[in-house]
């Protein structure tokens, strides 16, 4: 289960990775990217194949950022994900969010075996002040009944 402390610990962060940036306006690692962006999230695209998200530079991987950073958020299919977490504890970064839909049980228990700070279960947008429909409503929804979104 994903702690308030592990969730403030990646959403302290002054500059994020999204691995998993899409080019398409349709998929959610648009929607994470530009959110995060817009609420002043200094945000780095990794996808190996794009060269740009929204006319922003990406990067091919985590390696290959200008750089460091000591958070990120995972919006790719699970075994991608198990990839990109060994990565992120070579490098050194130790907050991770791993959107859902990206975990798998290898990549959490690889975060929780390696001391990283992981969350998962939770939809990082549904944590920003003010997100845009349809966020806004299922962060409504879930804190009319019961749990607590910042």
């Amino acid at each position: 289960m994903t702690t308030r402390a592990a969730i403030e610990g990646v959403l302290s962060q002054k500059v994020l990775a999204v691995v998993g940036a899409s080019q398409n306006p349709k998929k959610f690692g648009n929607a994470a990217y530009k959110e995060l962006k817009a609420k002043g999230y200094r945000v780095l695209a990794v996808n190996p194949n794009a060269a740009t998200i929204e006319n922003d530079p990406c990067y091919t991987s985590l390696r290959d950022l200008p750089e460091k950073v000591n958070g990120m958020v995972v919006v790719t299919q699970p075994a991608i994900t198990e990839q990109v977490v060994r990565e992120a504890a070579e490098l050194g970064i130790h907050n991770i969010w791993l959107q859902q839909g990206a975990e798998s049980p290898e990549a959490v228990q690889f975060c929780q075996e390696h001391g990283l700070n992981v969350v998962t279960g939770e939809c990082i947008i549904m944590y920003q002040a003010h997100p845009a429909f349809p966020h806004s409503l299922h962060k409504f929804v879930k804190h009319a009944f019961g749990g607590k979104p910042h």
